[in-house]
């Protein structure tokens, strides 16, 4: 296949183009940037110039391609304004409607990208790929609810949702916790710290993205998850070795002041499991697991 691939140049994007490459299809990657165009060049993929504000570009690389994997997700808007957030969650829904008007009417697949959290129902329960509420509060639903949309319209969507993704320079939220650590000169975590967030290495996703654009099976959502659910207090423990500061706990009001924006995320319990996915695509992540890529992490100078 012709894959149309955005956020090619981001951390999991850049594991996609590998990915897709060496099982043998081509890949059109999304870039802004001279330096982005350089680095697809590289790894063998097409350089396609555009970006998420421009509905565009987005129509015309996916009318280009037999597929499309949307992984693209403006990053910004965390630990600088997370007030933001919001709009960049309907940004990604204005993009998944420019895709979608490019492949509606074929049988083409359109992968898009959410979250675990979208498929917690029960409190303290995994989250499960079968559910979704358009009414959840995370503002992140709006990538599902636009892939709905665009799917009623005749386009063959599915979605891959994200935990904490993870290798030893970078692991989704958890690197703005390594921030706030070495900012505040503690590692902490909320009340006992069990609350527990899910996880997977990189190249363990990038190979779901691959398997869940080849079977292509309209309406499926997979959970991209190698471990349920990481507690967070073992999160903080590897983190204030690693930076060699204390590690301590907080309440809930001692964690706004901490964790700032983070603090909405750092006492969620939200474990997800994957045994959909697997048994749908054969999908058995191999990867480290979490805290080995913690322990892994080149942590620099220690804070002192």
């Amino acid at each position: 296949m012709r894959v149309f691939l955005t956020g090619a140049t981001g951390f999991i994007g850049s594991a996609i183009v590998p990915e897709l490459i060496n099982a043998g299809h081509q890949v059109l990657g999304l870039t802004r940037s001279d330096a982005g165009a350089e680095s697809l060049i590289a790894a063998g993929a097409e350089v396609h110039r555009g970006n998420l504000e421009d509905p565009g570009s987005l129509r015309s690389g996916a009318a280009k391609s037999d597929g499309v994997i949307h992984c693209a997700f403006d990053h910004s808007a965390f630990g600088n304004d997370f007030s933001k957030f919001v709009g960049v969650c309907e940004q990604d829904g204005h993009a998944i409607e420019a895709l979608g008007d490019a492949l509606r009417g074929s049988d083409r697949p359109l992968v898009i990208t959410s979250g675990t959290g979208m498929g917690n129902a029960v409190p303290g329960q995994p989250g499960t790929e079968d559910y979704f509420d358009p009414n959840h509060p995370n503002p992140r639903k709006a990538s599902e609810v636009a892939g709905a949309s665009v799917a009623e319209r005749g386009v063959n969507v599915l979605v891959v949702r994200l935990p904490q993704v993870h290798d030893t320079v970078k692991q989704g939220l958890i690197t703005y916790a390594v921030k706030v650590a070495r900012e505040k000169r503690a590692s902490a975590y909320i009340g006992e710290g069990l609350n527990r967030w899910p996880a997977a290495h990189v190249l363990d996703v990038a190979r779901l993205y691959r398997l869940a654009l080849e079977k292509h099976e309209a309406g499926s959502r997979y959970n991209a998850v190698a471990e349920e659910g990481v507690p967070m207090r073992e999160i903080a423990e590897v983190v204030g070795r690693g930076l060699k500061v204390p590690v301590v706990s907080l309440s809930q009001q001692e964690a706004q002041a901490h964790f700032d924006w983070l603090a909405m995320f750092a006492g969620f319990d939200m474990p997800a499991s994957s045994a959909q996915t697997r048994q749908r695509l054969g999908w058995r992540p191999t990867g480290p697991g979490l805290i080995a890529d913690l322990e892994q992490m080149c942590w620099g100078e220690a804070v002192t």
